[in-house]
């Protein structure tokens, strides 16, 4: 398992740019989906900045927001290292 920061984290190949170690012995301590918050404006995509509309939780505990483009440009790669995925890009269509 890996962790990586936001930031550094590269879904075109599913890695972190080489800055965070990879870690094998954690045991993390996800919060259910219901008592996770729901995305607000104030959350950003990690790739490019804009509003995060999808929240993908990693084994470990740590998470990776994306605005809608880059959640769907990356879907299956994501999917493949996800345990939990908080999809809200309804609310793009449903805002307007």
């Amino acid at each position: 398992m890996k962790f990586v920061k936001h930031a550094e984290f590269d879904a075109t190949v599913g890695k972190s740019a080489g800055i965070v170690d990879v870690v094998t012995d954690v045991t993390g301590t996800l919060t259910p989906t219901d008592e996770r918050p729901a995305l607000s404006s104030a959350d950003r995509c990690d790739r490019c900045g804009a509003q995060a509309y999808v929240r993908v939780v990693l084994a470990g505990g740590g998470e990776l927001l994306f605005c809608r483009h880059h959640y769907t440009e990356h879907e299956d790669k994501l999917s493949a290292v996800a345990i939990a995925v908080d999809d809200e890009r309804e609310r793009v269509h449903s805002a307007s």
